[in-house]
């Protein structure tokens, strides 16, 4: 037979006690009951109560704890005194690609949303068609720059997955290129007369460590190697370390600047295995483009790396610097011939 416990309040100054009284386990306003066969649960806290030899035992001291906070905030609200807020400290500023907008939060121009009517988002085109879109828009007030991005399927991480090499655009890339010259001895003289910009030894390094970088093309002799090395961390981000696979570094001096300054490009596949090519300017014309175009697509078809597997080409898209991409079909683009071949 279960028996009914009397029922009874319970105070704190019973809580506090080192020996608690089974017949006070109660609290007020509304007094609860319990038998020794029952559990019961007290929000935020569960008590749960046992039967055992000696009598019930119940671990009440932290639910009156928590009962005790309650009516201390019930009586801060009743007074019109609250409980003070912990101040969250500020969060620190984003940098760098962090703080871009998120893309469903940019705005684009008003030039942008009506030129980019002119094409469909998810269409492929032929390399002929995409060439004449990529004209109509450039409407920027400058002239804008031809660009190819080709995704590719490869994993630059892998050392037998990474593409670096160049390309010689037959007609140009239709800006001017400043060439520096690293070298020494009678090389110097060479440069010069090869119609080098810039030409300069230890002076030129201490220069670029000081800041100095009015150039687009740093070509250096393989005896000047050791000493561009302390350039490695201003160079190497900004894509201007001398490289022999980028054909930066070379002993036939005047060869290296007559290629740069005719229109050889330096390409790369970034992380993702996307590769950002350059191949001339809004204003050439339709079949300038489309010959710079294939010269481009071949050196990577050429250079391609030999730990690629599977399709190579996965995705390509034209577009000018301040246009919409173009999707090409990749096939077609592949196949492509020009008309005079």
């Amino acid at each position: 037979m279960a028996s009914t416990a009397t029922p009874s309040t319970l105070t704190l100054s019973s809580l506090l006690s080192q020996e608690l009284n089974p017949n006070s386990l109660l609290f007020k306003p509304k007094p609860l009951l319990f038998t020794p066969h029952k559990s019961f649960s007290l929000h935020p806290l569960i008590l749960q109560y046992k039967e055992r030899k000696n009598g019930p035992v119940v671990a009440a001291a932290m639910a009156a704890e928590a009962e005790v906070e309650d009516a201390v905030e019930q009586e801060g609200e009743e007074g019109g005194e609250g409980v003070a807020a912990v101040a969250i400290p500020p969060s620190k500023p984003k940098k760098g690609k962090a703080a871009l907008p998120l893309k469903r939060d940019r705005t684009r121009s008003k030039r942008f949303l009506e030129i980019q009517k002119l094409r469909e988002i998810k269409k492929e085109y032929d390399l002929k068609t995409a060439i004449e879109l990529l004209k109509q828009t450039a409407s920027s007030k400058f002239v804008e720059t031809a660009e190819a991005h080709f995704r590719l399927n490869i994993d630059p991480k892998y050392n037998d997955q990474q593409l670096r090499a160049t390309v010689n655009l037959p007609k140009g890339t239709g800006q001017t290129v400043k060439v520096a010259v690293l070298t020494q001895g009678e090389k110097f003289d060479e440069a010069k007369n090869a119609g080098a910009d810039i030409v300069g030894g230890e002076d030129l390094i201490e220069q670029i460590k000081g800041g100095f970088m009015e150039f687009d093309k740093l070509i250096a002799t393989p005896d000047m190697m050791p000493k561009v090395a302390s350039l490695g961390r201003i160079l190497g981000p900004r894509g201007l370390m001398p490289n022999p696979k980028a054909g930066t570094v070379t002993t036939n001096i005047p060869q290296a600047i007559e290629e740069f300054k005719k229109g050889k490009v330096e390409y790369r596949a970034d992380k993702t295995g996307i590769v950002h090519l350059p191949f001339g300017k809004a204003n050439f014309s339709e079949e300038d483009l489309l010959i710079n175009f294939i010269a481009a697509v071949k050196s990577v078809e050429a250079n391609k790396p030999s730990g690629a597997k599977g399709v190579y080409w996965k995705s390509a898209h034209v577009c000018s610097s301040m246009g919409p991409s173009i999707r090409l079909n990749v096939r077609e683009m592949l196949e492509y011939k020009l008309p005079n071949a």
